[in-house]
């Protein structure tokens, strides 16, 4: 199953050079937050490899290896924690290295890009198993014109709201809560796991 992850990072190589390069530009410009940074490349890189995929046949000869179903959904799902703990560690070494940080990994933050990736996939993953990849442009687009019109028309002050949620999860103590969150983003991730493995099982090549 790991060849497959691996395989993933092999399809992508010349991409990650060029991830690392535009991490470093907004890490020397300072236009953007960490978590925001580490979020989205997470994303973007989890996806992409997904809808390489569904490149040329791809599937149909995934299936024709030695691989059951389980173990090829599973290995997505495996590989996103994988590649998203890849990009927090660039982000914060880099940011430590660049702009001089007296500590090196921020633990709250880094756990919170960890679990929204993980939310994201949870969400995105079994979308993409029952539709095509290219739902995903369809609906990026509408996101990001509702975004837009709620920063424009509904809330002006979005951002800055989120910003202050954000430091006030950041500023919590209570482990209790910390373990909650944890507890439901990891059945969350599980129940998406097993939806997606059922979904491809299914799907005929």
């Amino acid at each position: 199953m790991f060849n497959l992850i691996f395989k993933d990072i092999l399809i992508q190589k010349k991409l990650i050079l060029f991830y690392i390069a535009t991490i470093i530009l907004y890490l020397v410009a300072d236009i953007s937050s960490l978590i925001l940074i580490g979020f989205v490349y997470s994303v973007v890189f989890i996806m992409s490899a997904f809808s390489y995929d569904e490149k040329d046949n791809a599937n149909i000869l995934l299936n024709s290896l030695p691989y059951t179903r389980k173990e090829i959904v599973s290995s997505k799902y495996i590989g996103s924690l994988i590649f998203a703990t890849i990009f927090i560690f660039i982000v914060y070494v880099g940011n430590f290295l660049l702009n001089g940080k007296e500590v090196l990994f921020i633990w709250k933050e880094m756990l919170l890009i960890f679990g929204l990736v993980m939310i994201a996939i949870s969400f995105l993953l079994p979308i993409a198993y029952k539709f095509k990849s290219q739902f995903f442009m369809i609906a990026s687009g509408a996101l990001f014109g509702i975004y837009m019109l709620i920063i424009n028309t509904f809330i002006p002050d979005f951002n800055n709201k989120l910003r202050a949620l954000i430091q006030k999860f950041m500023t919590l103590q209570e482990t209790q809560m910390y373990l909650i969150a944890i507890f439901t983003i990891v059945i969350l991730y599980i129940g998406s796991w097993l939806l997606s493995i059922r979904i491809y099982e299914r799907k005929a090549f």
